[in-house]
């Protein structure tokens, strides 16, 4: 039946590969909590006009992707399609402008309405850091080097490449929009149909169009860098030398945009040609005016988001849990019981074998990578003694149930 099958665009996360994305959660929150990031948890819904007023009206997001609903009070409700909009919002909700800098680190699912594809699921998982307050260049220095960090402890800095660009301050903006709207103006007739609707109201964000006969036309556009202010260009040399000085290799690539109509000055992407079209694995940029936009004091921010099922897609190695100690009771199963909470109360992963003969627990053992066995049948019952078996030796000793917690504190 169709009603017991996930929804398209889901899916469930099995043991295996949940412990990939925890580990790929985990290392990031690690390293952002040694570049001083705390943990910020918002709601996985909000108010609609949290994204729809400061993602922008021609961002495929707001356009064709946002899954929104009215709920029983008649508010219009969205589930989050990104972080940074819902973390601007907790940031004016709770009066943080007294607190800043602010360092914040976030994690959990998100919900974008398109086309599923390899790495790319409707409801998907994202893990993020924001740095709000810090108007200089060595912010934006700091938050990708956070990234970088996250990257290279995954195992994937060989497999990934850092692009830069500016998107200069608003002045530079203004201008390079001019000069960009002239220029696509000629080939109007030749655009796709979103790219004439984005020239009139966001002529840059047909630079980021996916039609492969935009993409011809943008080619031959003139670059953002012959409009950038003498104060936005030497914004952006200040951040890639202080790239070059941290040893993080990257490109400029003069035809990046970011997807969203808040961003100023920096936008980057690590990207990745190991998974096809999709080479995308954590983008980011500077958003100066976008707490301001949402009613907030203007507070200058600068984050990345990274998209945990692509991490995990790549990554090679996870490290191996810790091998439990399976227990075979074949007598009296609540002396197992309780043999098995002995060992878990002294900090050791425990999986118990329920049933089944001793060749059928055995073999439950052995696909659980059980290190050891502990056998409680009713000749070592008499002699208040259990059978430890090494599940990789194929020794096995005889150990008094009062040496247990002992006995494993020397092996484990």
């Amino acid at each position: 039946m169709s009603s017991l099958q996930p929804v398209r665009g889901t899916h469930d996360l099995l043991p295996d590969e949940s412990m990939r994305h925890r580990w790929v959660e985990e290392t990031a929150f690690a390293a952002a909590r040694r570049y001083g990031y705390g943990e910020i948890v918002t709601p996985i819904f909000e108010f609609t006009d949290v994204f729809s007023r400061t993602l922008g009206d021609t961002s495929d997001v707001v356009t064709k992707e946002m899954y929104t609903f009215t709920d029983r009070s008649g508010e219009s409700i969205t589930l989050r399609p990104e972080g940074t909009a819902g973390v601007a919002r907790a940031f004016i909700s709770n009066g943080l402008a007294q607190s800043l800098p602010l360092k914040l680190f976030y994690r959990g699912p998100m919900f974008r309405h398109e086309r599923p594809q390899k790495g790319r699921l409707r409801q998907f998982h994202q893990v993020g850091v924001e740095l709000l307050g810090v108007e200089s260049p060595v912010a934006d220095v700091e938050v990708i080097a956070l990234a970088w960090r996250v990257l290279s402890e995954l195992g994937l800095g060989g497999k990934v490449r850092l692009e830069i660009n500016t998107l200069g301050d608003s002045e530079s903006r203004l201008a390079y929009r001019n000069t960009l709207t002239a220029y696509l103006s000629e080939f109007r007739s030749a655009l796709s149909e979103d790219s004439r609707n984005r020239l009139d109201r966001n002529p840059l964000r047909v630079l980021d169009s996916k039609d492969e006969g935009d993409r011809r036309i943008v080619e031959n556009a003139p670059p953002m860098g012959e409009s950038l202010t003498p104060a936005a260009r030497e914004f952006f040399e200040q951040v890639t030398s202080g790239l070059a000085r941290l040893g993080i290799p990257f490109i400029t690539n003069p035809r990046l945009v970011r997807g969203l109509d808040y961003y100023c000055h920096t936008a980057f992407e690590f990207t990745t040609t190991a998974l096809g079209a999709q080479g995308t694995v954590l983008a980011g940029g500077r958003y100066d005016e976008l707490i301001a936009q949402m009613g907030g004091p203007r507070t200058p921010g600068i984050g990345w988001a990274a998209g945990v099922e692509r991490l995990s897609m790549l990554v090679e190695a996870v490290p191996s849990a810790l091998r439990p100690i399976s227990i075979i009771p074949m007598g009296d199963d609540l002396a197992a019981v309780a043999v098995a909470e002995r060992l878990r109360r002294a900090g050791m992963v425990v999986d118990m074998g329920f049933s089944g003969n001793m060749k059928k627990r055995m073999a439950r053992a052995n696909k659980a990578n059980a290190r050891f066995a502990v056998i409680l049948g009713e000749e070592e019952g008499a002699r208040n003694a259990v059978t430890i078996r090494d599940l990789d030796t194929g020794l096995q000793d005889e150990v008094p149930l009062a040496m247990l917690e002992e006995h494993f504190g020397r092996l484990v």
